[in-house]
């Protein structure tokens, strides 16, 4: 029913789709009572999309384009098990639903394009990350932010302890001690097989380390591209980034079992690791569009961010979070037209530009009003 948010997922929003496209955002919640105001709220929503369609559309065009929408509303085990915030998108023949770690603006908006701006805060925000709780024999993953951390559910068809992914590879224990009379042996014997049980623990140590490190990139780190902290035992952390070929892996990592803190105390950990880099990334931004708008190479104004951004000069785009500009900006000229985004032909020119930058290469920060520099809501930095 729902699917997993990546980077992936949001080249496929932005691929060319039939119109209209629907997009759907609300807040939900993950526990009684408040959850139950969940489904109202959704059908609210999914009201707003039927009145802009019927400007355009007929009423059979219509009921076939909400019927999935109607159908996530009745399914009571989806809103028993939601997170934050709730993404869904429609188009003919095209339905996606994502549950998300952070609350989303009550927004719904039929346009010839998805509306994926509240998306990109979530997937570009600077304070998101995933951890690796890893043991000796097993390993699991978390995805969180500043205020929330959950465990990743990992297909079933990726082996999660080391006795799965060693499978009869793995050194069995009882040929690498030895052995003097005890239950089961015979009297006097002694059998040490292929070395001592230290190294042959130690050789099971590193190829394990080397299939999770392989796993980990390949099916999770490579589709979020966000920072991964190690959170084992100190004795772990150097053969694992030894033998790790993931880029994403940060340098520093939590020294401890992760399966001695709740869910909460592990964020919190987690946290005190990750929050120097997310403070410095913003910081490093607002400095970064200071100095580039003294030398004439930064600038804050739509018009002409847009103009620039069609043509390819724009290195960075910030965008505020929640701040929104109803229009349609032509990606050829960079012209912009102010319009009601009630209309289904309508969509935020901030979504729009920053899609625009995205494809010609430059990258696009969502941030908080308070991290923002100027007050126009925008803020881009030119390439030289």
């Amino acid at each position: 029913m729902t699917d997993r948010l990546t980077i992936e997922s949001l080249a496929e929003l932005t691929a060319s789709h039939d119109a209209p496209c629907l997009s759907l955002f609300q807040p939900t919640h993950r526990s009684m009572p408040d959850n139950q105001q969940d489904p109202i709220r959704f059908r609210n929503l999914v009201k707003v999309l039927d009145k802009s369609l019927q400007q355009q559309y007929s009423a059979t065009e219509i009921k076939k384009l909400l019927e999935p929408f109607e159908k996530l509303a009745r399914d009571p085990l989806f809103w028993n098990y939601t997170q934050d915030g709730l993404a869904v998108f429609a188009a003919p023949g095209f339905f996606r639903v994502y549950l998300l770690q952070q609350s989303m603006p009550e927004l719904a908006v039929a346009a010839d394009s998805f509306h994926i701006k509240p998306l990109r805060r979530f997937l570009q925000s600077v304070d998101r990350y995933q951890v690796l709780a890893l043991s000796r024999d097993k390993f699991r993953l978390f995805e969180g932010s500043r205020d929330t951390l959950d465990e990743i559910e990992i297909a079933d068809d990726i082996p999660q302890t080391i006795q799965e992914a060693l499978g009869d590879d793995l050194t069995d224990p009882r040929h690498s001690v030895s052995s003097y009379g005890g239950v089961g042996a015979m009297k006097g014997s002694m059998h040490h097989g292929h070395g001592g049980r230290k190294d042959a623990l130690d050789v099971d140590d590193e190829r394990f380390f080397r299939f999770v490190d392989r796993q980990v990139h390949e099916h999770f780190s490579k589709k979020s591209q966000l920072p991964l902290i190690l959170a084992s035992v100190t004795e772990h952390h150097h053969l694992f980034h030894k033998v790790s070929h993931n880029p994403f892996l940060m340098e520093d990592g939590l020294a401890a079992n992760a399966d001695g803190f709740t869910l909460d105390e592990l964020r919190k950990r987690i946290w005190e690791i990750v929050e120097p880099q997310h403070l410095a990334r913003q910081a490093a931004l607002a400095e970064a569009f200071s100095e580039a708008k003294a030398h004439q190479l930064g600038d804050d104004n739509l018009r002409q961010v847009a103009v620039a951004a069609a043509s390819g000069r724009v290195d960075t785009l910030m965008i505020e979070e929640g701040h929104h500009i109803e229009g349609r900006l032509d990606p050829e000229t960079g012209e912009v037209k102010t319009a009601e985004l009630s209309h289904p032909e309508v969509d935020d020119v901030l979504d729009d530009l920053g899609e625009l930058v995205e494809k010609m290469g430059g990258e696009v920060w969502i941030l908080p009003p308070d991290q923002m520099p100027g007050k126009t809501g925008l803020a881009a930095i030119y390439r030289h």
